[in-house]
C-alpha cells in the first residue's frame, strides 16, 4: 500500500507559524523507517505493508505531539495488495501517458 500523509502541530506559540522543526522530526521517523517515501511540499508517501506503514505514521505522529498542543493528521491509502513498487511505477505510468498524449496532440 502507499499512504499519503500530512501531520503537523497546532498551538505552537511560534509568532512566525512555522512547524518546520515538528515536520523534520516526523520526516526523521520516516526516514528512519527505510521503507520506501518521497516527502514533497505538502506531504510524505510511504509504501509498504498495512501494519509496517500505519506503524511508521503513528510514530511520525507521536514525534510531532511536543512541538503544540494539538497534533493534525491527514492521510490518504492506496490499497493494492499484491503489488510493491507503486511509488514510482504510479508517476513512471502518468509520465508515459502524458508523452503518448504529446504524440497525439502532434498528430491533430
Amino acid at each position: 500500500m502507499i499512504v499519503a500523509f500530512s501531520v503537523a502541530p497546532s498551538g505552537t506559540g511560534r509568532a512566525d507559524g512555522s512547524v518546520a522543526d515538528a515536520v523534520a522530526a516526523a520526516v526523521r521517523v520516516v526516514r528512519d523507517s527505510g521503507l520506501p517515501h518521497r516527502t514533497s511540499s505538502m506531504f510524505t508517501e510511504l509504501e509498504g505493508e498495512w501494519d509496517e506503514v500505519m506503524e511508521v505514521v503513528k510514530r511520525a505522529t507521536a514525534a510531532v505531539e511536543p512541538f503544540g498542543t494539538r497534533v493534525s493528521l491527514v492521510l490518504k491509502a492506496d490499497i493494492r495488495p499484491g503489488y510493491q513498487g507503486e511509488l514510482d511505477a504510479k508517476v513512471d505510468r502518468l509520465e508515459r501517458a502524458l508523452g503518448a498524449g504529446d504524440a497525439a496532440d502532434a498528430r491533430r
